[in-house]
């Protein structure tokens, strides 16, 4: 095995991103008779990246984007007074505070030290991610500006502005008119139904380019919106259940990078809406564990190794190397037996290999294997 290739320095964004589930009613089919779908089954909500994007050209993902300033602007305060006020906002306690590997450079945009007028991480990754839906997708994840108890079940997008196409050019211009749409329509970003999901950072590859420290939240929704893609960043749109953008991915219909891939296998742990949502609130308190892949090129593809897997090194000169071996996978897979890892032998042929046990009450997918002959 060898140890760590081609370092070089790089350059690290946060961002977050927003998991869309919707609850979904399968039309009912009179002939041929065919079994009923299961109770209340979701799906989630893809979105194809422009071909003319520098990062992740022509892939399928979920909303999101990269934190401005304005998401944790001290002008949101007034907007959330006077029924949710800091320092959590009616967020709930704040989870506890992890050891995370590796330690980054702080690039929190719009903020000094010590500037206390700023959101929140919680609130601003929140608020961005729901900007980011909006600005992609059309879809306003807002709640009315009154007074009473955040909602403990699904919730409803709200509808779309009539100058839908004028807003979104205005916010995409500047970010700041999110929070003036937001006063437009007397509404807040309905930050209470994005529940913590995991955290990826952009694994070093062979050439250098953007970096991500990527919050994920995941946010049930009791049926799906509308859809409007922006046509800039987002050139196409569709729902889709954990099994069918699998086999989409499969048979080339679509391309999933492998943070999406293993976010979507780990749904299909879920047979019901309400199963997840419920999910999501019982572990509101256990936060989030942040992911750095460390890529091994191998003979005849690559590995992603996770935390957790036997070969997995919290080592920080990995943050900006590779590592290699001249072994094939199928050879690495015959001698352990602690895996966390996702084994690729091309875009579309994906393996998951877990049998280690998830951490703070969360789930992880079940092994995964497309090719029945690497078994």
């Amino acid at each position: 095995m060898s140890g760590p290739l081609r370092p070089g320095p790089s350059s690290w964004r946060r961002a977050a991103t927003v998991v869309l589930a919707a609850g979904w009613t399968l039309p009912v089919v009179a002939a041929p008779p065919r079994p009923p779908p299961p109770a209340e089954a979701f799906r989630l909500l893809l979105l194809l990246r422009s071909a003319r994007q520098g990062f992740l050209p022509g892939a399928h993902v979920f909303p999101g984007g990269v934190l401005d300033a304005a998401d944790r602007s001290a002008d949101w305060l007034s907007l959330f007074a006077p029924h949710h006020r800091p320092p959590r906002f009616g967020l709930g306690p704040a989870p506890p505070r992890r050891a995370t590997f590796p330690v980054l450079p702080d690039a929190r945009p719009g903020a000094a030290d010590g500037d206390e007028a700023a959101l929140p991480d919680d609130v601003a990754f929140r608020i961005c991610a729901i900007r980011e839906a909006f600005e992609e997708a059309g879809v306003l994840l807002l709640r009315p500006r009154v007074p009473g108890p955040v909602a403990s079940e699904p919730g409803r997008a709200l509808a779309p502005p009539p100058a839908l196409a004028d807003w979104r050019t205005r916010v995409r211009r500047d970010p700041q008119h999110f929070l003036r749409l937001c006063a437009h329509l007397d509404c807040t970003p309905d930050i209470w139904a994005l529940h913590d999901w995991s955290a990826w950072l952009t694994p070093f590859m062979q050439r250098h380019g953007r970096r991500f420290e990527t919050t994920f939240f995941l946010c049930c929704l009791c049926e799906p919106p509308p859809v409007f893609p922006d046509f800039v960043e987002v050139v196409d749109c569709q729902w889709s259940s954990p099994s069918e953008a699998t086999e989409s991915f499969i048979s080339k219909e679509i391309w999933l990078a492998p943070p999406q891939f293993y976010e979507i296998r780990r749904l299909e742990q879920f047979a019901s809406l309400s199963d997840l949502h419920k999910f999501c609130l019982d572990r509101e308190l256990e936060g989030v564990e942040r992911w750095l892949p460390i890529t091994l090129l191998t003979a005849d593809g690559t590995i992603q190794l996770l935390p957790g897997d036997e070969m997995y090194l919290e080592d920080s000169n990995y943050l900006e190397n590779l590592m290699s071996t001249e072994k094939k996978n199928e050879e690495i897979m015959k001698e352990g037996k602690k895996f966390h890892r996702i084994v690729m032998y091309n875009r579309h042929d994906y393996n998951i290999h877990v049998t280690v046990q998830s951490k703070y009450k969360h789930v992880y997918p079940k092994n995964y294997v497309v090719s029945k002959s690497r078994l």
